[in-house]
């Protein structure tokens, strides 16, 4: 069992270095390098500025950075240690996310990802996430932002609902 709790001010120190190896899990993809180096993650003062920042384990070995948008959560990043992929970490951070958001009051929950890349969108569709065909102004804000900074030569973006 995953044990899902809010972070605390030790976990800051962590969560950098999380994002990094989490990020390094795309550094081929399709068995190619990436062409541009992806962004460098949130320093641990915008994760402590966080709405909601939730962490898997002790020590931390995920988390999920919870912000509001558009009247609605929006799960701005879950990072998971690679050495932990696939054991049901990330799930239980997507779950325990939802379940925030939802005695929160929020009505869904929103989130931007690669299209392509099975831990992404594939992964998030098994977690009730579908594709947002006509994004927000505030979404498709997330998107123009990701692309300016190079994301979709990575690979196509998409983003995500939930309704909760």
């Amino acid at each position: 069992m995953i044990s899902i709790r809010e972070a605390e001010k030790l976990d800051l120190t962590f969560l950098p270095a999380i994002e990094a190896a989490a990020d390094s899990l795309l550094t081929y993809l399709n068995g190619m390098p990436l062409p541009v180096s992806l962004p460098a993650g949130a320093s641990r003062s915008e994760l402590a500025a966080s709405l909601k920042l939730l962490v898997a384990g002790r020590p931390c070995i995920g988390f999920a950075r919870l912000e509001e948008l558009d009247g609605g959560a929006h799960l701005e990043q879950l990072a998971v240690l690679p050495a932990h992929a696939g054991r049901g970490t990330g799930r239980a951070l997507v779950e325990a996310s939802k379940d925030w958001a939802r005695h929160a009051g929020y009505p869904w929950i929103t989130l931007t990802t690669f299209a392509d890349v099975p831990f992404n969108a594939p992964f998030y569709a098994t977690c009730g996430f579908e594709t947002v065909r006509e994004p927000s102004p505030a979404l498709l804000a997330i998107r123009n932002h990701e692309a300016a900074i190079g994301l979709d030569r990575v690979g196509r973006r998409v983003p995500m609902r939930a309704a909760l």
